[in-house]
């Protein structure tokens, strides 16, 4: 069963570098990368899940980023 969720995971990264545009690539990213650490912490494997935290904190960073930027430009300030 941990098995399919390690599969999810990397289906999930995998669609997400398909996808054209920071935004929802970053979404779809962060939520595999979340996944890929839960599995790593599951089975043991403190590099994937610690490779995955470090992606899911730049893809946290980055989508923080991107809302600022929209607020500011739908705000006016």
């Amino acid at each position: 069963m941990i098995e399919i969720f390690g599969y999810f995971s990397s289906i999930l990264v995998a669609i997400s570098i398909t996808i054209k545009g920071g935004f929802y690539f970053r979404i779809l990213n962060l939520v595999g990368s979340i996944c890929f650490s839960i599995y790593g912490i599951l089975i043991g494997s403190w590099p994937v899940a610690i490779i995955n935290m470090y992606c899911s904190g730049i893809n946290i960073f980055y989508i923080i980023k991107e809302k600022r930027k929209n607020n500011i430009r739908t705000n006016g300030t």
